[in-house]
């Protein structure tokens, strides 16, 4: 299997060559040659989210780990709940959140993490990660990759444009994590860490490798729980729909590849914050991309979403090809914060402010259409109290697990915007 450039531009690389690399040299995003269906009668048959991730993962691997190295990986990436729960007839929410950081990108961070040590390991190389975050992307990746041998994180993050828990998260792991507060938006750490891989002094002195989504080996791994959560619903036979939160689109691209495999996924509904690039592509048929804006749905602000250059590959650049497959809605804080008073008080079910996007935008397409629909709630409501609370009048229960972040110290570097100050930090380490 070799992998390509979205922008057609550089050399093809084997599945370990761009997992390391992480963004092309010709700022394309790298993607397979293929998508192979998986077997007749795999989808359906009551097979573990263990045995169909494999399934899944070895196509894109082809060979280059091991069989039995591939299935402990996949093993240890889904080793937490991923339960789908009937909040009212034909909607059920996919609970992305049982994992170390509550968050739907502990799949992702868990599988790169693995796949780079496997690598780093038989190859001797040490590695330098480096990741953009709006909100939880950072932390399930210096979870997943915390304590590595050969393998230092850095984080880029937006100041004071992340949750209380969020920040607390990323900036207390400590080791081999290093955390960057930048004093600008989200696009510009995604643009500043784009800029890294392309920059040749750097590229000279270290292997930088990106764990977003613009990684292979972080959204390909997120098509596990669109074959897991299929296989729980009891109707197979009504048509059903994926209601995708939408910021980078990582996890929407990852269930277009999981319908090319073989799932029956009738349609994908794009479900964003005011940061609506994309729902105004499918109306139009124009990308315009434009500053994100600050919302209470603050890890879905995205002004330039890197996947949607995977979108359009899987579709051939053709407008029509893409409307068929996605419908797109967005939302104001005002019409958010509404949605999880409502959803609460009807159906006794708490959403926070990025699955209640996709609850919303689930239900406006369900006037018009008789379907089934799973709607991705990718964090803990926890993750944003601060928001949540107020709305619905009562306090929320914080896990353990994220109660042990707030009693820790932040350790953060405050840097300016601009790529220069951080090519001097990765440079001076």
């Amino acid at each position: 299997m070799k992998y390509y450039s979205t922008n057609k531009k550089s050399e093809d690389l084997s599945f370990k060559e761009a997992v390391i690399r992480g963004l092309a040299p010709d700022n394309g995003l790298y993607f397979p040659e293929r998508i192979e269906k998986l077997p007749e009668g795999l989808i359906g048959s009551g097979k573990s989210i263990e045995e169909l991730g494999f399934e899944v993962a070895k196509r894109f691997v082809d060979g280059e780990i091991p069989d039995a190295d591939l299935e402990r990986i996949v093993s240890e990436t889904v080793n937490f709940p991923l339960p789908i729960v009937e909040v009212e007839k034909d909607v059920f929410s996919l609970e992305l959140w049982h994992g170390p950081t509550c968050a739907f990108k502990d799949v992702g961070g868990r599988f790169l993490a693995r796949c780079l040590s496997h690598f780093i390991q038989s190859g001797g190389e040490k590695v330098t990660i480096l990741v953009a975050t709006s909100g939880d992307t950072g932390s399930a990746v210096a979870a997943g990759f915390l304590g590595i041998e050969g393998i230092d994180v850095v984080i880029l993050y937006p100041k004071g444009k992340v949750s209380k828990i969020q920040e607390q998260q990323l900036t207390t792991m400590g080791q081999n994590i290093t955390t960057l507060e930048v004093d600008g938006t989200f696009d510009d750490c995604q643009a500043m860490v784009k800029a890294a891989f392309n920059d040749s002094e750097l590229r000279s002195k270290m292997n930088l490798s990106s764990a977003n989504s613009i990684n292979v080996a972080r959204f390909l791994p997120q098509s596990f729980y669109y074959f897991g959560s299929y296989e729980q619903l009891e109707d197979k036979k009504k048509p059903v729909v994926y209601s995708c939160p939408s910021g980078n689109y990582g996890n929407l691209t990852a269930g277009l590849f999981a319908q090319k495999m073989g799932l029956p996924i009738a349609k994908f509904i794009a479900a964003s914050n005011a940061n609506d690039i994309v729902p105004k592509y499918l109306e139009t048929g124009i990308y315009s991309p434009k500053p994100s804006v600050a919302t209470i749905s603050n890890a879905m602000d995205v002004g330039d979403p890197s996947n949607f250059a995977r979108i359009l590959e899987i579709h051939n650049g053709d407008w029509d090809a893409v409307k068929a497959s996605i419908v797109g809605y967005s939302y104001s804080d005002a019409q958010t914060k509404v949605g999880m008073k409502d959803v609460i008080t009807r159906t006794g079910y708490l959403m926070e402010p990025h699955g209640v996007i996709g609850y919303m935008a689930l239900k406006e397409y369900q006037k018009q259409h008789d379907v089934q629909g799973i709607v991705l709630e990718t964090a803990h409501p926890a993750k944003f109290g601060d928001v949540v609370e107020p709305v619905i009048g009562q306090k929320i229960e914080v896990p353990e697990r994220l109660q042990e972040f707030m009693r820790r110290k932040k350790v953060a570097t405050l840097i300016n915007s601009d790529f220069k100050e951080l090519k001097d930090y990765l440079l001076s380490k």
